[in-house]
C-alpha cells in the first residue's frame, strides 16, 4: 500500500541523507524499502504509538537499516539473489542439519573448519552453533547469556575464525545457523553494567524498580520458568538498590522492548549477525519478548507485532536470511509464530515441532500411538511456506507440552500418565530401558521435564552396561526409527551432535561447577574423536549408526516428496503401535509407516490402496528391497522398532 508521507520520508533518507544511488544492489535496496515500509510502519506504529521517543527512533531504525543494507558484500547480496530466485529455499528436501557445542564438539572454531569433511562424509549441509558469542564462564546458561553480541568468545576463537568457517561452508554449498538472544542479556552485558551504576537511560533497556510492588504484581501471573535453580522472576540489585526483571536466571537481565531504543539497539545485533553471512538466525526465547502486567509475560500479541517488524526489516536488508522462532509452546501457540491474518507467513520462516518430538518420546515409552494420532492434526496447517526444525533431540530438556485432552481422548488418565511418562525417562520405573533425570520438577505443580541423550533414553547405555547385543540392537533400531520419523514427517531434519555416534550420558559436566546445578549437559557430551574415528571401523558400534545416518539422510535428499510443500496427510494404521503417513507430490507417493512397539506387527495392504491400483509393486527406500502389495486380508510386516518408506512410482504423461 502506497502512503505518501512515509514513502517521501524513506525516499529522502535513502537518496539524501544516506546518497543511495539508484543503480545495482542500491535500487535494489529502495525497492525493498519500498516494497515493506507499509507494514514497517504500520507494525511500528502498533508497538509505539504512545511513545514519547517513537519518532526519533524510528529515524534511528530506518538509518540502521540502510546502513547494514549498504554494508552488505556483494558476495552476500549475490546470494540472497539465488535464494530470492529459489523462493522458499529452505524448504528443500536436501538440506539436513546439525546442532552443536562449537568447544565440546572439537574444541574451537578453528577446528571446526577442518572437520567440515565430516559433515560432508555424513551429508549434514547445515550447522547450527550453539552460543558462540561473548558470556561469563560460569554464568552463560549455554551461551545465551550474551555479555557482547559481536564479538565471538575467545574460548571458541576470534570474529576472524568465524567468517573463515562461514566462507568455507558457504563454499562447500553449506548452511550457516547462529542464535540471537533477543529476550535477554548477561547481567555483564554493557547495557546491564551501565544500568546497575546508576545510568537512566540504560536502566529503561530492562524492567527495574525501586520497590517490590511492581515485581510483586507480575510474579502474581509469571510462571516460574527454573522453579529449582532459579526461582521467581526478579532479582534485587544492591548497587543500584532496584529489582530488576530475570525470567531465566538472575544473571539474565530481561530486556524490556517496550523502549523501542532497545528495539533499535537490538535490530543492530539482528543486521550484524546478517552481514556475518547467517543463512537462518534462531531467535531464542521469543515467546517471553514482551511483558504486560496481568498476564503470563508468554506468547503475547506485541510479541508477534515485534517478530513480524523484525521479519520485515530482515526481508530490506538481508532478504536471503530466514528466521527461525525457538518457542517451545503448545501446538495452538506454536502455529501463530508462522504469522496470522494479513501477516501470514510474514513471521518466522521457521519453528521448533516441539509438540511432535515430545509425542514420540510418548509412544515410545507406552508403545501407543493414539495420542500422537490425536495431537497430530493440530499442528497441520501452518502457512505454505513457512516450515518446522523437527528433531528427536537437541540441547534443551524435552518437555511434554502437549495438552491433557489428547490424553484423555485416547483413553488414558492424564495425571497417571504423565507420572508414568516422568518415571520411565527419569529412573524410577525399574523395567525402564532408559536412563535420564528430571529437569525442572516443580514440587507445587509436580511438572518436569526430561533430560538425557537420545542413546541413553533409548536404553543404549543399559545395554552396553549389560553386554546384551539384542537390548543393544533393540536401542539403535528405536532410536534410528525415531529419526527416519523426524526426517520424513516434514521440515528440516535438526541432528544433535553426538547422536550420529551414538553417545550415552556424559557425567563429566558434575565436576564442573558451572555446570553442575544443570542435569541437562549430561546429554551435551564432550565428543573423543578417538571414538568418531571409530566409524572407519568395519562392524563397530560407530560404524554401525554412522552408516545407518548416512542411508537416512541419503533417503531423504533422494526423495523429492519429502520437500515441505504442505502435502503431509496423516494415515490410520489400524494399528495403536503404529505411526503413519503419506507424502505425495504429481510425481511420487511415499508411504511412511513407523513400528513404536519392540514387537513386530501389521498393518493391512487395504490401507494402500494406490499400490494396489498401480499393479502393486513398490520399494522400500530404507530396507532397499521391492514389496508386492497383499491382498486386503493380508498385512505389511514392520518389524520391531522398525519403519518402511515405500514408493509408488505413478505413471506419467504424454
Amino acid at each position: 500500500m502506497y502512503t505518501h508521507h512515509l514513502h517521501h520520508f524513506i525516499s529522502e533518507r535513502l537518496l539524501g541523507y544516506h546518497a543511495l544511488p539508484l543503480t545495482g544492489s542500491g535500487l535494489n535496496i529502495y525497492n525493498r524499502f519500498m516494497a515493506n515500509a507499509a507494514a514497517i510502519d504500520e507494525l511500528y506504529n502498533g508497538l509505539y504509538a504512545h511513545h514519547p521517543n517513537k519518532e526519533k527512533c524510528f529515524e534511528q531504525l530506518i538509518d540502521t537499516m540502510v546502513a547494514f543494507a549498504k554494508a552488505r558484500n556483494q558476495r552476500l547480496v549475490a546470494k540472497d539473489e539465488q535464494k530470492l530466485t529459489k523462493g522458499n529455499w529452505y524448504l528443500s528436501n536436501e538440506i539436513v542439519g546439525m546442532s552443536l557445542y562449537v568447544d565440546r564438539f572439537c574444541g574451537s572454531i578453528k577446528n571446526l573448519a577442518q572437520r567440515l569433511d565430516y559433515f560432508e562424509e555424513l551429508g549434514v549441509n547445515l550447522l547450527h552453533l550453539m552460543p558462540v558469542f561473548e558470556s561469563p564462564e560460569n554464568e552463560s546458561d549455554g551461551g545465551y547469556a550474551v555479555s557482547d553480541f559481536r564479538n565471538v568468545d575467545k574460548r571458541f576463537g576470534t570474529n576472524k575464525d568465524l567468517d573463515t568457517l562461514q566462507t568455507s561452508m558457504e563454499s562447500k554449498g553449506m548452511y550457516l545457523m547462529l542464535d540471537i538472544v533477543f529476550n535477554h542479556t548477561s547481567e555483564r552485558h554493557e547495557w546491564a553494567r551501565k544500568a546497575r551504576q546508576g545510568d537512566a537511560h540504560y536502566q529503561q533497556f530492562f524492567y527495574m524498580y525501586s520497590d517490590r510492588e511492581l515485581p510483586d504484581a507480575f510474579e502474581k501471573t509469571m510462571p516460574e520458568i527454573f522453579p529449582e535453580s532459579a526461582p521467581g522472576s526478579f532479582t534485587y540489585v544492591p548497587e543500584c538498590n532496584k529489582w530488576v526483571m530475570t525470567v531465566f536466571h538472575n544473571y539474565q537481565w530481561d530486556l524490556n522492548f517496550g523502549n523501542p531504543a532497545v528495539l533499535v539497539a537490538m535490530m543492530e545485533n539482528v543486521f550484524y549477525s546478517a552481514n556475518l553471512g547467517v543463512d537462518i538466525l534462531r531467535i531464542d526465547a521469543p515467546a517471553f519478548i514482551w511483558k504486560q502486567l496481568g498476564t503470563s509475560c508468554q506468547n503475547l500479541p506485541q510479541a508477534h507485532q515485534l517478530l513480524q517488524l523484525l521479519k520485515h526489516c530482515v526481508n530490506v536488508v538481508a532478504p536471503g536470511m530466514a528466521l527461525l522462532g525457538e518457542a517451545i509452546v503448545a501446538p495452538q501457540e506454536i502455529m501463530k509464530y508462522f504469522g496470522t491474518g494479513k501477516y501470514a507467513e510474514q513471521e518466522c520462516d521457521f519453528a521448533y515441532n516441539a509438540t511432535l518430538m515430545a509425542l514420540q518420546w510418548d509412544a515410545l515409552a507406552t508403545k501407543d500411538v493414539r495420542i500422537l494420532k490425536k495431537a497430530v492434526l493440530e499442528v497441520l496447517p501452518k502457512p505454505y511456506g513457512t516450515t518446522w526444525i523437527t528433531y528427536t533431540r537437541c540441547h534443551d530438556d524435552i518437555g511434554l507440552g502437549y495438552d491433557d485432552k489428547y490424553i484423555t481422548e485416547a483413553g488414558f488418565n492424564a495425571f497417571e500418565h504423565r507420572k508414568f511418562l516422568k518415571n520411565y525417562y527419569g529412573g524410577d520405573y525399574v523395567a525402564s530401558p532408559a536412563i535420564g533425570a528430571l529437569f525442572g520438577y516443580n514440587p507445587k505443580t509436580q511438572d518436569a521435564r526430561i533430560s538425557g541423550s537420545l542413546a541413553s533414553l533409548c536404553g543404549l547405555e543399559k545395554a552396553l552396561a549389560l553386554k546384551d547385543k539384542i537390548f543393544i540392537k533393540a536401542s539403535l533400531n528405536k532410536m534410528m526409527m525415531m529419526q527416519a520419523f523426524t526426517f520424513f514427517v516434514g521440515g528440516v531434519p535438526m541432528l544433535f551432535y553426538g547422536d550420529e555416534m551414538a553417545y550415552t550420558n556424559d557425567y563429566s559436566y558434575q565436576a564442573d561447577a558451572g555446570k553442575s546445578y544443570d542435569n541437562r549437559w549430561m546429554h551435551r557430551p564432550v565428543i573423543n574423536w578417538e571414538k568418531n574415528d571409530r566409524r572407519k571401523i568395519k562392524g563397530s558400534l560407530e560404524e554401525q549408526i554412522f552408516t545407518q545416518y548416512q542411508h537416512l539422510i541419503y533417503c531423504r535428499k533422494s526423495l523429492a516428496a519429502l520437500a515441505d510443500i504442505n502435502n503431509l496427510e496423516w494415515l490410520d494404521t489400524g494399528n495403536n503401535h503404529v505411526a503413519g503417513f503419506i507424502r505425495r507430490t504429481a510425481k511420487q507417493v511415499l508411504y511412511c509407516f513407523f513400528n513404536f512397539d519392540e514387537d513386530e506387527t501389521g498393518i493391512s495392504w487395504q490401507l494402500l490402496k494406490e499400490a494396489r491400483n498401480e499393479g502393486g509393486d513398490l520399494y522400500d527406500y530404507w530396507n532397499k528391497i521391492k514389496v508386492t502389495a497383499g491382498a486386503d486380508d493380508e498385512h505389511l510386516i514392520i518389524r520391531g522398532y522398525g519403519f518402511n518408506v515405500l514408493e509408488i512410482t505413478l505413471p506419467t504423461g504424454d
